[in-house]
């Protein structure tokens, strides 16, 4: 595959995050895809992921100037930046790990992953978190997200390249697997 990777420079890149976004949100799917295929549920406008990259570079894979996946950044700088994902932070707060709060390390939280349906089950997910690592361990011990216990592909998937689950928990519409991605 005929691919690259590189942080996410003006609106264009934005807009393409935000073009396979909507093709992957949660409200868009069939109930069939969101079973094999997975999803995602927040969205962003071209203002969240403006006001996300002055906190930190957005990782986007290219191909033919086409966005065909994604990994957000969000340090804990900006966790008022997207105020769906605020419940997210608040749980880092609170949860410990090795001995201390999640919320005592420098940790970079996956604002969202998404893949082009195209392009999976071929190693761009893998790929794309080395580049991830590669970009951000010399600053951030770990990174951390959520994913619903529902999103079975994105759970096995994390699993496959190294995040663990550190705490389980359920808000008022389903359950959330914290899981972490140790880079020291």
């Amino acid at each position: 595959m005929d691919y690259h990777f590189r942080t996410a420079q003006n609106s264009e890149d934005f807009k393409g995050i935000i073009a396979l976004q909507q093709a992957n949100l949660l409200q868009n799917l069939s109930l069939e895809t969101i079973q094999k295929e997975g999803f995602v549920r927040v969205y962003h406008s071209l203002e969240d992921l403006t006001k996300l990259n002055e906190f930190e570079k957005q990782l986007i894979a290219i191909q033919d100037k086409e966005v065909i996946a994604y990994i957000l950044a969000m340090p804990p700088a900006s966790r008022t930046s997207i105020p769906m994902l605020l419940p997210m932070f608040e749980q880092f707060d609170h949860i410990n790990w090795k001995g201390k709060k999640v919320s005592s390390y420098s940790y970079l939280a996956i604002g969202q992953v998404c893949v082009a349906k195209e392009f999976r089950s071929q190693g761009l997910f893998a790929n794309a978190y080395a580049a991830y690592r590669e970009l951000f361990s010399k600053e951030y011990d770990f990174a951390i997200t959520e994913i619903s216990k529902k999103n079975l592909r994105s759970l096995s998937a994390h699993k496959k390249i190294g995040f663990q689950t550190i705490h389980t928990f359920q808000d008022e519409y389903e359950e959330w697997d914290i899981v972490l991605w140790d880079w020291k």
